[in-house]
């Protein structure tokens, strides 16, 4: 089959991407396509060791199966993979309860940009988040974009998809967790904050933050303090980046 009719959360591409999809090994990769124009180094090496350990296919520089837009941004390397296998919100609480001392959950509310949703993910992992929580309507999906860009690391996240938010953070606080909603204005900052345990971290849309019934949710609202009051905001994914690393110095995550 070619790569060009595949859905965009059957593709990924990028050496680290693909390296580490093969290493976590939770998703099966049917196929690998490597350019011409792809340095050899450790990297693709590792790759084609562990492709032919597994059976995996190996083409070379088989323009015709991926199309010539995905050509140009592959950056040297594609593989086909399959579905990535969302857990239902129910399943997620019980794994991370169960496997995590100290359980951590990220929701999307309404991020629409892969890049965002890419770099939050690559975050989260840094930072010890076990799994994070995606609306199935107004928010990016998982697609070959935020697997490049989160450098592999949605092959090492628990992810959900939900219908509501709002059914959601009740379903969660059920359960215990302890709800911080991240806005922007004189809120409580999060290096002053006592965190409880399980944690959720909500992450709101790019330009509008999270939804004003999402906030009213919420145990807590708190922000970011700036030094420069011409700056009114941080970009989503940097900002989660400096809520997620206060967040791991308070309790260090533990699967």
């Amino acid at each position: 089959m070619s790569l060009k009719t595949c859905s965009k959360e059957n593709i990924i591409y990028g050496k680290h991407s693909v390296l580490e999809a093969l290493q976590a090994n939770k998703r099966t990769i049917t196929k690998i396509i490597i350019l011409n124009n792809i340095a050899q180094g450790k990297i693709v090496e590792s790759i084609i060791k562990i492709a032919k350990k597994r059976g995996i296919n190996i083409y070379r520089n088989n323009k015709k199966l991926i199309g010539t837009q995905l050509y140009k941004k592959s950056q040297g390397i594609i593989a086909q993979i399959s579905n990535i296998q969302y857990l239902n919100l129910t399943d997620l609480i019980t794994r991370v309860k169960k496997y995590a001392k100290y359980p951590i959950l990220v929701i999307s509310d309404g991020i629409t940009d892969p890049h965002n949703l890419g770099a939050i993910i690559r975050n989260c992992v840094a930072f010890g988040v076990h799994g994070i929580i995606i609306p199935k309507r107004n928010n990016a999906s998982i697609n070959e974009t935020v697997v490049k860009v989160s450098v592999g690391a949605t092959e090492h996240i628990l992810i959900s998809k939900i219908i509501n938010i709002n059914h959601s953070i009740k379903v969660l606080k059920a359960n215990g967790f302890f709800v911080i909603g991240t806005v922007i204005g004189k809120y409580e900052e999060i290096n002053n904050i006592k965190l409880y345990f399980p944690l959720v971290i909500i992450l709101g849309n790019e330009n509008h933050g999270i939804h004003f019934s999402t906030k009213k949710q919420c145990d807590k609202l708190i922000s970011i303090s700036q030094y420069n009051s011409q700056i009114t905001s941080l970009n989503v994914s940097c900002a989660s980046a400096i809520i997620l690393y206060e967040i791991s110095k308070q309790k260090k995550p533990v699967i």
